[in-house]
């Protein structure tokens, strides 16, 4: 899939990039892997990990790349010779994007406006974008801009030809342990002795996500892609108030409200984007609904058509986790 291929990432020093890059070296074969980050720092960081981790002659196939994907000349400069493109940069903390929106904006829409035009202007054959739960029915700035990042790549392949670069989406929600998440909180509160652990809402659920399962959604993202479509893992659902249980039994639960732009549940598909959208087992793909789009040629078979009003959400999943099944995986994953 990646033999003599070139894949650029976006974001590359945030938890995904160091994951999928560490995925590449360790069981692909490739011709060049390019860090695109604007922090110095954590780039210079990465590199001396990575040496010490997978050796210097695997990371002699990488490129460390200083740049923005607000500047789109600067982002042309990096695609040059690229073959697939994986956009992970963007601004992600909810607070920090209602608080400075414009420049919310800049990274999350304009910069992908910037990737999809220097994608196409320098031929990259695929760009596989993540995208977040909250882009679903957004309620917060951060998934607002991320809604219209989304329709942005998914609409590229209009532009670029049945023979030109394809665009799609992989969507999931918060990666369980991953920084600003539940979990490491709680792990933070119990290790200062705390013995009251805050709840915003006890009907609160996520769905359990780890980042190597998002870095398996990328890869077959990338290999089974025609462009245009989302694609969106099977996970199972938790309650917020069982991590608690899992994590620090006799602990009690302060319930605190729920924070502004915070949702009771994830979403993943909507009732309306069920019409399209069609489950493979483990994982089910979004098709889009346009015009330009053929489905015929693009259907990957083995896919079946949704029920009328399904929606895919941790509220309602089907698979749930019990407090015992979490104290496993926080085990298994040293998470706590």
């Amino acid at each position: 899939m990646f033999e003599n291929k070139t894949i650029l990432i976006t974001g590359g020093t945030g938890s995904f990039g160091k994951a999928f890059s560490g995925e590449l070296l360790s069981k692909h074969d490739f011709k060049k892997i390019i860090i695109f980050s604007r922090d110095e720092f954590k780039q210079d960081m990465m590199k001396k990990d990575f040496t010490a981790k997978y050796g210097p002659e695997l990371v002699k196939k990488m490129r460390f790349f200083i740049g923005d994907i607000r500047d789109k000349d600067r982002l042309k400069l990096a695609f040059n010779g690229v073959d697939i493109v994986i956009h992970a940069a963007a601004m992600k903390q909810v607070p920090a994007c209602e608080y400075n929106p414009t420049e919310a904006i800049k990274t999350n829409i304009n910069g992908a406006t910037n990737i999809i035009s220097a994608a196409l202007e320098t031929n990259v054959e695929k760009v596989v974008a993540l995208s977040t739960d909250k882009a679903v029915n957004p309620i917060n700035l951060y998934g607002g801009t991320k809604l219209v990042s989304d329709k942005l790549f998914v609409s590229a392949n209009a532009y670029s030809g049945q023979s030109g670069t394809k665009f799609a989406l992989v969507r999931y929600g918060n990666v369980s342990g991953s920084r600003g998440s539940v979990i490491p909180f709680f792990r933070n509160l119990i290790e200062q002795g705390n013995t009251e652990l805050p709840v915003t809402d006890p009907r609160m659920t996520r769905f359990w996500m780890t980042l190597d399962k998002a870095v398996r959604l990328v890869l077959m993202a990338v290999e089974n892609m025609t462009g245009g479509e989302t694609f969106v893992y099977k996970n199972p659902s938790y309650k917020v108030t069982d991590i608690c249980k899992a994590m620090a039994p006799d602990a009690e639960m302060k319930i605190i409200g729920i924070r502004e732009g915070e949702k009771i549940h994830e979403v993943m598909i909507t009732k309306d984007d069920s019409r399209t959208t069609y489950d493979y087992g483990d994982y089910f793909i979004i098709y889009p609904n346009f015009e330009w789009f053929d489905f015929e040629k693009s259907f990957k078979e083995g896919g079946k058509p949704l029920e009328d009003g399904f929606e895919y959400g941790s509220g309602n999943n089907t698979e749930w986790l019990s407090v015992e099944d979490i104290r496993k995986l926080l085990k298994e994953y040293d998470l706590f």
